[in-house]
């Protein structure tokens, strides 16, 4: 990925596809990534960036917005947490057996855990939390859609994505965010089906959107829900 700029739009460019028109994505840390057409010249891609720019100044307006409004969440009793759509009030609980449970209806972190290893230590306790259970969660739905998408059933696996909730793999194991654990479950398959489309379409073409509305005919509603409320699901 290369960073350009061209006039005051700053852009990161992508390797060129085999599709005819460009692809420009306003990624969740607000860098715009731009996917050129193949034998696109380098002068090329800049002037079509600079004939997007109202689209682009317009969408990066937007984002900024939609980020002044993410969630610094503390480690202290009562805080709130998410899992799966669910909010779950954080209790510090003295001698657990684990870092983390969720349990009764809350999130139990152990109090010895963030004693001693502050909250570096809880961040990474529930980031464990959230990888474990979203490998099974995702293998299953995984499993579910693959038929429905027509692939064949691959590996997933479940880490830190940085700015990405996703990623389909060049070699065939899709990689999933483990911050997605935090969305409701309908999400999580939006997600899921998107990935798994990526199997049939590498880029984000009508072609690629026409196959997952064969298996999720209100992706766009989906889709919306996770660009508004993205930046809220974080730790």
């Amino acid at each position: 990925m290369i960073a350009r700029k061209v006039r005051d739009i700053e852009y990161h460019l992508l390797p060129s596809s085999t599709r005819k028109t460009t692809d420009i994505v306003i990624e969740r840390n607000g860098q715009v990534v731009v996917r050129p057409p193949v034998n696109y010249s380098l002068e090329q891609v800049d002037a079509l960036v600079v004939s997007k720019r109202l689209w682009i100044y317009r969408n990066l307006a937007e984002w900024k917005d939609l980020n002044a409004t993410a969630v610094t969440r503390e480690w202290v009793n009562g805080e709130t947490f998410l899992y799966l759509g669910g909010a779950y009030r954080l209790a510090l609980i003295s001698h657990q057996d684990k870092p983390l449970k969720l349990k009764e209806g809350r999130f139990c972190l152990s109090r010895e855990l963030i004693e001693t290893g502050g909250t570096a230590a809880a961040r990474a306790a529930f980031e464990n939390f959230y990888s474990e259970k979203g490998q099974q969660r995702f293998a299953d739905r995984v499993a579910f859609f693959a038929p429905k998408v027509g692939v064949e059933n691959p590996a997933i696996k479940v880490k830190d994505m940085g700015y990405r909730w996703a990623s389909c793999g060049r070699s065939g194991t899709l990689n999933f965010h483990w911050k997605c654990m935090m969305a409701p479950p309908r999400i999580i398959d939006y997600i899921t089906v998107h990935e798994l489309c990526h199997f049939h379409h590498r880029n984000h073409s009508d072609a690629f959107w026409n196959e997952v509305d064969k298996v999720l005919s209100d992706w766009r509603e989906r889709k919306e829900w996770l660009r508004k409320r993205g930046a809220g699901l974080d730790i």
